[in-house]
Parts: structure tokens; sequence; C-alpha cells
């Protein structure tokens, strides 16, 4: 396998994909070359540079690269709720809605769904971490969750990370039903969450601007849910407020232009998760899967 090439397990083709990566040859920069290293953390990494680089997005020029992305990366646009020449820049475009019909899952109580479009990575038990994107890096809950007795309740638990490419549908819905706590934000700087970057330092995770909130099941317990800024997204932005109770599917937010990634942590012994999920994730391999495809089923 070339390291240089990021794959992924596609279940509708039954068969490992490279993955096309916006921006492939900047990341590669960044991170394998000297001169890209200091850039990055004298600029990229820093919310000024996101800011500017998303109001690029945000200006009415910036519609002229919708289509050319469109043909680009073969996105569906049957599934778009809007046409594409309606977006008025190319961030409308970025966090489209979609058509209900697009998306559909079953209202079946005891199912959890994937909480958005992505490659999907799961970790049964934080325990036992033996490879996460690249060998030899560990975790760090607390520093993840910025609370260090919420990560003692957690260090059995179960993690799966959804990253989202600038070509998914950027839209995040709640995985399963229950009482939404409040969204607190944790500061950080905001690094691409690219497999590039990440097999270089896992520990962007945890340095990154990030939101995090507690979703509690009645049957399953308290699901930690983290919103993961990047590079050119450091705004997420929320639809859902807390302190109310929601459905499996409904919509939490969304992201502006860029990459995003997010973190949705169960607690021990909770799921059986889908077993093509799990074979894929031991061999280091993320798993294609879309908003309301079925992630596990409470134990």
């Amino acid at each position: 396998m070339n390291p240089v090439e990021i794959n992924f397990w596609n279940p509708e083709t039954s068969s490992l994909e490279v993955e096309k990566v916006y921006g492939e040859r900047w990341l590669h920069f960044s991170y394998n070359n000297f001169f890209g290293k200091i850039g990055l953390w004298a600029m990229v990494k820093r919310s000024w540079f996101s800011k500017w680089y998303g109001s690029q997005m945000d200006k009415e020029e910036s519609r002229l690269k919708i289509l050319p992305f469109i043909k680009e990366y073969s996105l569906k646009t049957d599934e778009f709720l809007d046409q594409p020449e309606s977006f008025r820049t190319f961030n409308e475009f970025f966090y489209r809605k979609l058509k209900p019909t697009a998306r559909p899952f079953e209202q079946i109580y005891n199912h959890v769904i994937f909480p958005a479009d992505g490659r999907h990575f799961v970790i049964p038990d934080l325990s036992k971490v033996e490879r996460i994107y690249a060998k030899g890096q560990s975790f760090d809950l607390a520093h993840l969750l910025g609370n260090q007795n919420l990560a003692n309740d957690y260090q059995n638990g179960a993690m799966v990370i959804s990253r989202l490419c600038p070509v998914d549908y950027h839209r995040f819905h709640f995985p399963v039903e229950g009482n939404l706590g409040e969204t607190s934000l944790i500061n950080g700087s905001l690094f691409s969450v690219n497999p590039i970057a990440l097999r270089k330092k896992i520990s962007i995770f945890w340095e990154n601007k990030r939101y995090c909130s507690i979703l509690e099941n009645q049957t399953l317990g308290k699901v930690i849910q983290l919103l993961i800024g990047a590079t050119c997204v450091g705004t997420v932005n929320l639809t859902t407020k807390g302190n109310k109770f929601v459905n499996k599917g409904d919509e939490y937010g969304y992201f502006s232009f860029g990459g995003s990634c997010i973190i949705t942590i169960f607690p021990p012994n909770s799921l059986r998760f889908n077993e093509d999920l799990i074979k894929q994730s031991r061999q280091g391999i993320e798993y294609y899967a879309k908003f309301g495809q079925h992630l596990g089923t409470f134990l």
C-alpha cells in the first residue's frame, strides 16, 4: 500500500478505494516539508487564517468554483435540496441541505446511526487502543475531553471517529435520541484533520478547537459528541441548542468550508458495532458510510 495514498473501504463497492484529496499538494508540503512545517506553525493552524480563507468562500465570485467542484468530485446533484445554480457562494453550496429521501434510516429504537457522511474508524475499547491511523501513537482522552473525571468514566468506552472530507455532505446529526445538554467550547488550534496530518500527530484531536456535548439516552446512558474544528473550519454552526430532547437523526449543525471531524464516545459495553466497520478499523482502514446508515445495536 502506497503510504502517500489515503485508502478507505467502500462497502457499496466492497473494495478499497483511494481518496481524492482536496488540496493534497498543500497538505504534503505542510506536513512533510521543512519550510511547509514553518508555515504550518506560523500561519495555517491559527484561527485568523481559517477565518480569512472562510471569508473568501463567502464572496460572490466564489460561486464560480461550484460547478467545477461538482464535476471534479462527481457529486450527486439529484440529492441536493436546492439546485446548484441557486447557491450564491461556495460556502452556501458547501453546507447544502439534502432531500429527506437522500439519507433514509429505519426508526428502530435500539439501532444507532452514523451521525454524518464520511470515513469512519471505531475503537471498541479505548483501554485497548493498538493503532489509530498509525502505530505507536497513544490517545489522551482527558485532554480531548478537557475533563479528567469524565475521561475516567469512559476509559473503557467506545469511540467512533467520523472524518468529513470537503466533498462530503457537511451537516451532522444525532446518532440516538435523548436529552441534549449544553454544548461547551474547548479552544485550540486549527490543524488539518486529514490522515496525512493525523499519521504524523494524533494529538491534533485534543490540540484543535472543539465543541463538546453530552446526549443522555435512556438505555445507553451518556453519549459524548465532539465537533472538531480544522484548518479553514474555524466556525462550527449549531442549528440545535442544548437543554432539550432530540430525536435520532435530528440535525445538530453544520461545518463551513474545509475538512472536519466528529468524535462520538459511547459508554463501556453499550453497543455491538457494525462488523465490517470493526474489521476495517482493526486493519487501520477507514470505513465509508453515510449519515443514517447502521452504526451499531444496543447490547
